[in-house]
């Protein structure tokens, strides 16, 4: 089954999708967070036949939730309803970081726009996580 995994930010959402067999994330897209986002978001879950979606869960150091995050989570449940797919959270810590780095080291020159990239860390580490069994 393929999954799609999502990087929820105030200004754009990165959007990953798995392999048909849920072993690997790739960058599909990046996303402006406005009216059309659930629009979109529900054509890509049409267009890639995607039965389930994954969202970066978003915590402060002390493990609170971020700002961004009470929007991230009425967002996933909202999909969610319009999707009727099960919706799960993914702890992210760093995730744009990481894929600032990833896709620096890849081309030798600074990353920008790395949402779509942080999308497939979120999701890859909830893909390792399932096929260890921890996902619960």
């Amino acid at each position: 089954m393929k999954v799609v995994g999502i990087d929820f930010g105030s200004k754009r959402i990165g959007v990953a999708i798995s392999d048909a067999d849920g072993l690997m994330a790739f960058p599909k897209a990046t996303l402006p967070n406005d009216r059309m986002l659930m629009t979109n978001i529900k054509d890509i879950i049409a267009s890639e036949k995607v039965g389930a979606v994954v969202i970066g869960e978003s915590t402060a150091r002390d493990g609170n939730d971020n700002p961004i995050m009470g929007s991230a989570r009425q967002f996933a449940e909202e999909l969610g309803w319009e999707t009727n797919l099960p919706v799960d959270f993914e702890p992210e810590f760093y995730s744009s970081a990481e894929a600032r780095l990833l896709k620096e080291q890849a081309s030798g020159k600074p990353a920008v726009m790395v949402d779509a990239e942080a999308a497939a860390v979120i999701l890859n580490s909830y893909l390792v996580r399932a096929r260890l069994g921890t996902t619960e």
